[in-house]
């Protein structure tokens, strides 16, 4: 049932942008394309198209990971959309956004989740304090976890697959999903022919204006490997549009971004983190609240949200914002707001209180957890 309504959700959403294209009078080409030069594109059906301006966007797929022995038997994100039915042993490998959104996924719909993790904590590049917090509740919810540890060998035995770590330890599973990030889809465009040559994760170098090294040849999204979301990848085509073809040329700012992990519970941020923080700013105020919400009390759930602000105390600007529990994404997304309007702390402060909100505890934390540098 999942898999159908995934499957004909995609399918409605693909008709939409696909209508939206026409409307606006682009013409649709089905193939294969590669460069033949910087203003020549060739298709796998022999045409060939030429254009002053040349624009890739073609994204990023699952990354392969190390081929280790019986490697083809797990599957990557992809394959997680064409199961079937319901393994009932997962062992998933990864602890970025992907791994760890569809850990929570086969958790909740009843499935024995292990998620296997290279380093000590999940969420390479987030908040330490957000990373341990939310590890916490997973594993609180009965997720396990294996830190410090890597896939050695996967092998099917008894009808079952057996995962081999590095520790010696076996782990026996119906399933292993391997989500270990994704990479940029830059392989056999022609562009290494052209002069263009791709960085060291594959990904296609820009300037801040989206242009390659070869004039005219442009790169959006995941495939130049910047800031891998959507609503970025948006943002950066606009950027291009306006730029190459409005008369007003705009960069994109790739540093105050709110985004949300949908794990359950699900994690909202935006700013800087508190390890960077101290690196630009050493005299930081550390605001934290961390309780069960209301709905948690009233219902006998023992999940902890966690709310965490950072404060320049020389200005009193909120530099970021870290939560775990429920809307967090919601909220980060507002707090967004808040932070590209360069707000202060006075000033949520100020704000009266939406009360019984998990939010509210925003604007009546008064009293700094850690005072860096005093």
């Amino acid at each position: 049932m999942l898999k159908n309504r995934r499957d004909a959700e995609v399918a409605r959403l693909e008709g939409i942008y696909r209508s939206n294209l026409q409307n606006a009078g682009v013409q649709i080409l089905e193939g294969r394309a590669t460069l033949e030069d910087r203003h020549t594109v060739a298709l796998s059906d022999g045409r060939r198209f030429q254009a002053k301006h040349i624009l890739i966007a073609t994204g990023a797929q699952p990354a392969r990971g190390p081929d280790v022995p019986g490697h083809e038997l797990a599957i990557d994100s992809n394959g997680f959309f064409d199961l079937t039915a319901l393994p009932a042993r997962v062992v998933v490998k990864g602890a970025g956004y992907i791994a760890l959104e569809l850990a929570c996924v086969l958790h909740l719909l009843g499935a024995q989740v292990t998620v296997v993790v290279r380093g000590d904590k999940i969420l390479r590049g987030f908040d330490d304090e957000l990373r341990q917090h939310l590890a916490a509740e997973m594993a609180q919810s009965g997720m396990q976890f294996r830190f410090g540890r890597e896939v050695q060998a996967i092998t099917r035995t008894d009808g079952a697959l057996q995962v081999q770590l590095d520790n010696g330890d076996t782990l026996i599973t119906d399933c292993v999903l391997r989500a270990m990030g994704r990479q940029p889809n830059a392989q056999g465009l022609g562009l290494e022919a052209l002069g263009i040559v791709l960085d060291a994760q594959g990904a296609i170098p820009v300037d801040e204006f989206s242009q390659t090294t070869v004039p005219g040849i442009y790169a959006v999204g995941d495939v130049t490997n910047r800031v891998n979301l959507t609503p970025m990848a948006i943002r950066e085509g606009h950027a291009f549009a306006d730029s190459v073809f409005g008369g007003t040329p705009r960069r994109v700012d790739h540093t105050l971004i709110p985004t949300a992990v949908f794990t359950t519970p699900e994690a909202g941020v935006v700013g800087l983190t508190e390890e960077q923080a101290l690196k630009s700013h050493p005299r930081l105020d550390v605001y934290r609240a961390s309780f069960r919400p209301m709905k948690a009390t009233l219902s006998g759930h023992p999940g902890k949200m966690l709310l965490k602000l950072l404060v320049d105390r020389d200005t009193d600007r909120v530099l970021g914002f870290h939560a775990v529990g429920p809307d967090t994404g919601e909220m980060a997304q507002l707090v967004g707001v808040a932070l590209q309007l360069q707000a202060t702390k006075a000033a949520l402060d100020a704000t009266l209180a939406v009360h019984p909100t998990a939010a509210e505890e925003l604007v009546t934390m008064r009293t700094p957890a850690v005072r860096h540098n005093l």
